[in-house]
Order: structure tokens, then C-alpha cells, then sequence
């Protein structure tokens, strides 16, 4: 999975970088279909904001989080996105064709 990670008013520490990878790799865990990503740190005066949005295999999860401290934020965002994989993971897939058409069964 290729991440993204951009600096919007601040500068991209190593340790910012490394926090949020190694965060985002137990997302990948839960969803094989992570094909790629892009987190945006920022600073809105006081507030530091996260940002995400991923591309799964036929679908896009957005999240963000704002707080005071930028680590807490990743954290808030990482609960996000787990939150929106498993409710994805959990929903039943919809078919569109039944396995078997009226005409075809049998009367009972």
C-alpha cells in the first residue's frame, strides 16, 4: 500500500512520519483491499488537524480529526478510519441476480 503523507503549514518531522505509518499499518490488518492513501497534517491556529483519505477496491473512506496535540489527532483519525473498514468488512454483500429466478424454482 503506498501512503501519502503532507504537510500543510508545517513541516513533516521523521517522528510525525514514522507515528503515522506505523499507526496505519494495523489498518492494514483488518482490509486487504487497501490500495492506497493520503494523510494531511496541519496547523489551524491552536488546533492541529489530520486528515485522510484511502482508496479500497471499489470504495474511498475519508476521515479527519482536530485537537490540540497532533499525536492525539492521529489517533482520533485512526479510530475513524478502523471504524469505517470494519462497518464495510461487516456489511453484507448485495447481489443483484438471486442464485436461482423465479421461472427456474421448483413448485413446491
Amino acid at each position: 500500500m503506498h501512503i501519502e503523507i503532507v504537510g500543510h503549514q508545517i513541516e513533516v518531522t521523521p517522528a510525525l512520519k514514522e507515528t503515522v505509518l506505523s499507526k496505519l499499518a494495523k489498518l492494514e490488518r483488518h482490509s486487504d483491499d487497501l490500495i492506497d492513501g493520503r494523510v494531511t497534517l496541519s496547523v489551524e491556529r491552536l488546533a492541529k488537524k489530520v486528515d485522510a483519505t484511502f482508496n479500497l477496491s471499489g470504495h474511498t473512506i475519508h476521515a479527519e480529526a482536530v485537537d490540540e496535540d497532533m499525536y492525539t489527532a492521529i489517533d482520533q483519525l485512526l479510530d475513524k478510519l478502523h471504524r469505517q473498514i470494519i462497518k464495510r468488512k461487516e456489511k453484507p454483500a448485495r447481489h443483484h441476480r438471486p442464485e436461482q429466478s423465479i421461472r427456474t424454482a421448483e413448485a413446491g
